[in-house]
């Protein structure tokens, strides 16, 4: 090999790495894209009848996707409805119980009306007065009485009445808690049980995040701490499987206050620059970014 050609192989071995060096420095920071997942478990005992979402499924919240076997709460349901009948149909009418003393009380005051126009014509003593009036006190002590009582088994009944309410109540959000909904919007991430298998309150069904937002946690040295504060906006880029980069814009939600992989003793301002704090960039998924995926940070 010549002199000359010795010369342009160093000037371009120079080249690329001049090159890899200024893309190592193309980049603030760097880190991995995850999203915020919810694990849905079931929240209700017994057999699964349906599930009808696969792994890779866009869910919408509040959308039904399955439900579990409510036949035992459903017949539960119907023996308290029928025992909230029993109970509030034993509730006395007032007005009916009351009927005949009324009618007998006001006979009586028809008939004291009669003696005091007899009294004041010296047909009728003052005792026969005096006794009419008694009588219709008593009367009148008998009505209060049986009214008191009447209302005492009434409220007493609809105090039980109410009681089977609140267990009805109790059963329709079992009933409610059967069916099997998304409680966010997202993507099925992972799915754990299947139709036809025993769920049990608590245990999971499937995995859920919301892949329209995701978030690239990155880390930055103690250098770079004052250069990045929340709702900043940065570049975000990710291999295209060009040899380039896709970039887009996002913003700073979160950054870590306690550095990770903290030296024991810090004395030196090299030893602190050394130190990784941990942020978090929101950025808006058009598909392109997946949990998992690396991604590169610039400043703006």
């Amino acid at each position: 090999m010549t002199s000359k050609h010795i010369t342009i192989s160093l000037l371009l071995l120079g080249s690329i790495l001049s090159s890899c060096n200024d893309k190592d420095k193309e980049f603030d920071a760097s880190g991995t894209f995850e999203a915020t997942e919810t694990i849905v478990s079931a929240e209700a005992n017994g057999k699964i009848l349906a599930l009808n979402i696969n792994e890779g499924d866009i869910l919408k919240e509040g959308q039904q996707i399955g439900y579990i076997d409510s036949t035992q709460l459903h017949l539960s349901k119907l023996q308290l409805m029928k025992n909230q009948k029993s109970i509030l149909s034993g509730r006395p009418d007032i007005n009916v119980q009351l009927q005949s003393l009324e009618r007998e009380k006001a006979s009586a005051i028809s008939d004291r009306k009669r003696i005091e126009i007899l009294v004041k014509g010296d047909v009728a003593s003052q005792k026969q007065l005096d006794d009419a009036n008694t009588k219709i006190r008593v009367l009148q002590s008998k009505i209060d009485a049986m009214k008191s009582s009447l209302s005492t088994t009434t409220s007493t009944l609809n105090e039980q009445g109410g009681g089977v309410g609140i267990q009805l109540q109790q059963i329709e959000d079992q009933l409610h808690k059967c069916n099997i909904t998304s409680p966010v919007n997202g993507t099925v991430l992972t799915k754990y049980s299947n139709t036809y298998e025993m769920a049990a309150i608590g245990k999971p069904l499937y995995k859920i995040a919301d892949l329209s937002t995701i978030i690239l946690r990155a880390y930055i040295t103690g250098n770079q701490l004052s250069q990045v504060k929340i709702n900043q906006k940065v570049n975000v880029s990710v291999d295209d499987g060009k040899g380039g980069f896709k970039t887009t814009t996002g913003t700073i939600s979160w950054i870590n206050d306690k550095a990770e992989f903290t030296p024991k003793t810090i004395q030196t301002k090299d030893e602190r620059a050394n130190m990784v704090y941990a942020i978090k960039v929101k950025v808006a998924n058009d598909g392109t970014y997946k949990i998992g995926m690396y991604g590169e940070i610039k400043f703006q």
